[in-house]
């Protein structure tokens, strides 16, 4: 029984793989999309009417305010949330018909995740904690775990705890599982929000240019100017919609 539904994850996993890869599509296409939450019998608007295409290697700051609609946005782009209306496309798939499975596989396989608050198991060690994500997406590969790990600086601290490491460390950890599995998509929501800004400017900088080399869709969700000096588009979100900005400039002003 359980290697009939191993058969069918990896299965899935590679449909999930092939079918994601058309040329000329944009990586995360999002068309008229509004999300309504109902609050005491109001229909509360989070997103209205937003647009926004991005492409593959494209280095994204979503900049905005704390209840600008960044996290709502994130959220149905991963396939966590559905929008009230519109239409989602993620690497090259339309969300609403791949059904509760498929988009749960796109997540395993076609997603990476960075957090501001690293959001790493704590009872498993930085080895584990990165395996696990390839374990999730069907490549369980002890050597490519802890090659991500020496990517990132990590070499030697593999059997760590979260505990045992800095904040910074821990960081390192969390983007060493979300580029493992080689992702065509890192969504990282305010990936420095809680370090320093020294810290700050080295994962940014590890970060950035790992996606640039790997021709990563990187996506960052962030309410400081600091982060979108990594980006080569700066998208500003303001009552749930999205202007383009041209530069970090414009943002302070």
């Amino acid at each position: 029984m359980k290697e009939g539904l191993r058969r069918i994850s990896t299965e899935m996993a590679e449909k999930v793989r092939q079918e994601g890869d058309a040329v000329g599509d944009p990586m995360i296409r999002i068309v008229d999309v509004w999300k309504e939450y109902n609050h005491k019998g109001t229909d509360m608007p989070a997103l209205r009417g937003t647009h926004v295409e991005i492409r593959t290697g494209d280095i994204v700051a979503l900049f905005g305010k704390s209840g600008s609609g960044k996290s709502t946005l994130f959220n149905l782009i991963a396939g966590l949330d559905r929008p009230t209306r519109g239409h989602i496309e993620v690497a090259g798939q339309d969300l609403e018909s791949l059904g509760e499975k498929g988009r749960t596989m796109l997540r395993r396989v076609r997603l990476g995740f960075v957090f501001q608050f690293f959001n790493l198991l704590p009872t498993l060690t930085a080895f584990e904690n990165v395996f696990l994500s390839l374990e999730l997406s069907d490549q369980a590969d002890s050597h490519v775990a802890r090659a991500a790990l020496k990517e990132v600086g990590l070499e030697g601290k593999e059997s760590r705890y979260p505990h045992e490491l800095s904040g910074g460390e821990q960081q390192r950890v969390a983007i060493a599982r979300a580029i493992v599995k080689r992702p065509s998509i890192i969504l990282a929501d305010e990936p420095t929000g809680n370090l320093d800004t020294v810290t700050g400017n080295h994962i940014l900088d590890l970060l950035t240019t790992r996606c640039r080399d790997t021709r990563t869709t990187l996506v960052m969700a962030t309410h400081t100017p600091l982060t979108c000096r990594y980006a080569n588009r700066i998208l500003r979100m303001v009552d749930g919609q999205i202007i383009e900005e041209t530069s970090c400039e414009e943002l302070v002003h």
